[in-house]
């Protein structure tokens, strides 16, 4: 569930996957990108005290990008006693902005002169950016996302998301600009790769924008374009994963895992916690050791090579694959391909399925194995949408209930405490007009102002890139993922040594097929994502041993109170 963000979180570059990841953006499943912040500094305790609070990993290393010059952090200010003023919405005694965000970022110095017309798009008062507005109707995303359509129109996303950057314009430092969002709305659906070069054309031509936020969901024409014209753009849509990032730079960021660093999760996961072990979560094998299989969704031959790929890090971790089943996301031939994925899988003895999966096509494939009366593990690492409540009810439940894995998501809060809805009725004093959809809007602009901070007055593409570099991690929590942008240290030996996602880290699940509540938009139901260990979240390098699934002790479904220091602090409303 992302604002238009790519979460290539089932491969990489050319991987199926990239294609359904900014479907997140039209569902609330707001758990990836719950603490979308760049935070550079603020209070000196990094560390959560209770250790299921925090990220578990090794410490990560500062990041070797200095900060752009005029960049004054609190912090900085502090240290070297400089004679520096701050705005009225700072916090001066936490050193933060004054919102009530958790993630609220570090509070940075007015600027004498912020060096006029620094970039395409940026005069000395004025910052330009286009949003890209997706069509009310797309027959691709809508078959995919049928079960789960809201009612939010493109008309109430765009005064939304222009609510968001009136929220954050209003209270980060900005240099004296203004951000100035200009609306596209698109003319070609979200697999139209003609109309979305047409439609970045004519936004760069019209407005000349130093910054784009989203992008059309099934082609990286609009990324293309943008990136050759040297335009920033955030959650840019569809782009081709790590490597294409990284031949763009500094032009595309993306907010969600990158798919090799999902598949390095995977691999670590189940080396350390169910290989070697007896498959014990299954139906059919539980006094058997498991044999693994790979199903996997297949769109080029750039989709076999990322799956080798996630084979060669499983063998790393000494886990051998019986079989490996690719399916192409073709609606009149699910059927026979998931007859035939599940009678290779069954005869070749796989007790655990590994997943990598689109959110449609498991329904068949569940439905296929409970006709086939074959019911192993199903261990899902990266796909998409795969790993939430609001999807798992589709599913075969006679399966389901042996279903378990890895998700860069963090464990669900109460809705009321999303900052998507509190933080635009607390600036507005209304609910927000796209108030389903809000949870996973906020978070692009929320990430665009923050690094706008850090990139100092003079503002191009390579100082907003080093002001995204230079910031350290964000601190553990549970009730949102840790975030950095660069190279900290925290993934030795990834295929792209920049790291141009955010999300770092991973929690564990397991599905309670006998619970009820709300799903991720709100839908009372059966069958719910059940967290390990109260939600607690690893950086790569930092799973264990310990097994605690299908446990419902120190589990959680719904997080009702989060820990007392992820409660932001309670500041008076604009709006009265």
């Amino acid at each position: 569930m992302q604002p238009s963000s790519d979460q290539n979180t089932g491969g990489s570059a050319g991987s199926p996957l990239r294609r359904y990841g900014p479907v997140i953006a039209i569902v609330a499943v707001i758990a990836v990108i719950v603490g979308v912040v760049f935070a550079t500094g603020g209070d000196d305790d990094d560390t959560a005290t209770d250790g299921t609070t925090s990220s578990s990993g090794p410490d990560a290393t500062d990041g070797p990008v200095q900060r752009p010059a005029g960049a004054i952090s609190w912090t900085q200010a502090q240290e070297e006693n400089l004679d520096v003023t701050f705005p009225e919405t700072c916090d001066m005694e936490r050193g933060t902005v004054a919102i009530p965000y958790f993630f609220a970022p570090e509070c940075y110095a007015d600027a004498d002169d912020n060096g006029g017309a620094t970039s395409t798009g940026v005069t000395g008062d004025s910052i330009t950016v286009v949003y890209y507005s997706a069509p009310a109707n797309d027959p691709v995303l809508d078959f995919i996302t049928g079960p789960i359509q809201n009612d939010d129109t493109p008309e109430q996303i765009q005064e939304t998301v222009l609510g968001f950057a009136d929220l954050f314009g209003a209270y980060y430092q900005t240099y004296g600009r203004t951000v100035e969002v200009k609306v596209v709305n698109a003319s070609g659906t979200s697999t139209d790769e003609v109309a979305a070069r047409a439609d970045a054309q004519k936004a760069i031509e019209e407005h000349k924008p130093f910054a784009a936020w989203g992008g059309p969901a099934l082609t990286t024409a609009w990324a293309d374009e943008m990136a050759a014209a040297g335009v920033v753009c955030i959650g840019c849509g569809s782009t081709g994963g790590e490597t294409y990032r990284d031949e763009r730079a500094p032009h595309l960021i993306s907010i969600g895992m990158a798919g090799d660093q999902t598949n390095r999760h995977g691999a670590e996961y189940i080396g350390k916690k169910l290989a070697g072990k007896k498959a014990e979560f299954s139906g059919d094998f539980t006094t058997v050791d498991r044999k693994f299989g790979l199903l996997y969704i297949r769109s080029s031959e750039e989709s076999d090579k990322t799956a080798d790929a996630f084979i060669d890090l499983l063998g790393d971790q000494d886990v051998e694959i019986a079989e490996r089943v690719s399916y192409v996301l073709d609606p009149g031939r699910l059927p026979e391909q998931a007859t035939s994925a599940i009678s290779k899988l069954k005869a070749a003895g796989v007790t655990s399925v590994i997943i990598q999966a689109d959110p449609v096509a498991p329904a068949n494939f569940t439905q296929e194995a409970t006709t086939q009366e074959y019911f192993p593990e199903w261990i899902v690492i990266g796909g998409t949408l795969v790993d939430t409540t609001v999807f798992g009810r589709v599913f075969d439940q006679a399966q389901w209930t042996h279903a378990f894995g890895i998700t860069a998501g963090a464990v669900a809060t109460a809705p009321e405490l999303d900052p998507g809805f509190f933080l635009y009725e607390w600036f507005k004093g209304e609910e927000p007009p796209a108030a389903e959809t809000a949870p996973i809007l906020y978070p692009t602009p929320s990430l665009f102002f923050s690094i706008l901070q850090s990139a100092g007055p003079d503002l191009t593409p390579e100082t907003f890139r080093d002001g995204l570099f230079s910031g350290e991690p964000t601190r553990g929590a549970i009730t949102a993922p840790s975030l950095s942008w660069g190279d900290h240290g925290l993934w030795p030996g990834a295929k792209v040594a920049t790291d141009w996602s955010g999300v770092d880290d991973a929690t564990e699940w397991w599905w309670d097929a006998t619970a009820t509540g709300p799903d991720e938009i709100q839908r009372e139901g059966t069958g719910m994502l059940r967290f390990v260990d109260g939600g607690k979240r690893y950086l790569p390098g930092a799973w264990d041993g310990t097994v605690k699934l299908f446990q419902e002790e120190g589990s959680v479904i719904i997080l009702q109170d989060p820990p007392a220091d992820e409660t932001p602090p309670d500041y008076p409303s604009p709006a009265g």
